[in-house]
């Protein structure tokens, strides 16, 4: 019995069919089968952070001009993601730094706010940040993303300084979120100020030192610093509401360093798909606002600068991993 197959090929997710027939008979013939496994949706790694999945998408990136407390430089532009990314559920905290730093003499402890081990490690500038990324990196068995050239003496934790990064787009171990990453899981599908997945009230538009509803609830700023039962500074991780994608803190707490190199005007020209920012700068990109800032550097779309050798105990950040290749 002699069986054809048909030219015409029909495809189904990744999984290629052709149609074949025998006789009187059509049959349905899978010509592939090496579809990749989907990703999980989060997973804890080896130093106990945990991950969650923010899918491929397109937004709109910026601020409308009508947005209380607006900049200057948050024009609204589409963006597409084009792969899903893993993004850290809380900012990278003490007991994270510490395990791959200083508990290996790699380092010193760098927060001056609050030391405990569920606080956001803080004080710690670019050079630092990308240097624990590696540190992980390569704990882990995956390709470093930065190559820190001309660093000096200073060990991580205590102000360490490089003078030039080279930045890998092809490296399969962790890094700081591109800036269009970051705004993307932080506003976790919303369209607002803030990312508020329950109860958005469009009312509530303190932009300063004042109460914001939509804020108060996902994030620590200047109003509840110090009516909240802590004490003045860093917050425990994690305590507020979380986005939609299971990401806490985007909103308050520290400041979080991107990738990025900052400038004023590059949305103007900037990429439509997979954006890295400007080729060179002098300032990084920072994002999500701190304990001691008013409501207006809280929102989604507020953009904030700082010298890469500089700390602050307003500043932190938190790790992005590939989601596969």
């Amino acid at each position: 019995m002699k069986s054809h197959i048909l030219s015409v090929s029909i495809l189904t997710g990744c999984l290629s069919f052709a149609s074949a027939w025998a006789e009187d008979k059509v049959v349905v013939v899978p010509l592939f089968e090496d579809c990749p496994a989907p990703a999980q949706t989060s997973f804890t790694n080896s130093t106990g952070m945990a991950f969650s999945l923010v899918p491929a998408g397109t937004f709109i990136m910026g601020s409308p001009t009508d947005e209380p407390g607006r900049s200057a430089d948050e024009t609204q532009h589409q963006v597409t993601l084009t792969k899903p990314f893993y993004l850290q559920v809380t900012e990278v905290t003490n007991k994270q730094w510490n395990t791959l730093i200083f508990d290996t003499g790699l380092g010193a402890k760098p927060s001056t706010s609050n030391t405990g081990d569920g606080y956001p490690v803080e004080t710690v500038n670019w050079f630092e940040a990308a240097y624990l990324a590696n540190r992980l990196s390569v704990v882990e068995g995956k390709s470093p993303c930065y190559v820190l050239n001309g660093c000096d003496a200073t060990v991580p934790g205590a102000g360490m300084l490089c003078t030039s990064v080279e930045i890998s787009t092809t490296c399969t171990g962790y890094r700081l979120p591109t800036e269009a990453q970051w705004e993307y899981a932080a506003r976790a599908g919303t369209t607002t100020a803030y990312a508020n997945p329950y109860s958005f009230d469009a009312t509530s538009t303190e932009t300063g030192s004042g109460f914001n509803a939509n804020l108060a609830a996902m994030g620590w700023y200047v109003w509840n610093d110090t009516n909240s039962g802590y004490a003045s500074g860093t917050k425990p991780a994690a305590q507020k509401q979380a986005n939609r994608w299971d990401l806490y803190d985007m909103h308050g707490n520290v400041w979080e360093w991107c990738q990025d190199w900052y400038a004023a005007d590059y949305y103007t020209p900037s990429a439509a798909t997979d954006p890295q920012g400007p080729t060179d700068g002098s300032e990084r990109v920072m994002r999500g606002g701190g304990y001691s800032s008013e409501a207006r550097f809280h929102r989604s779309a507020e953009r904030n600068l700082y010298l890469p050798y500089q700390r602050n105990q307003n500043v932190g950040f938190r790790l992005a991993l590939p989601a596969g290749p």
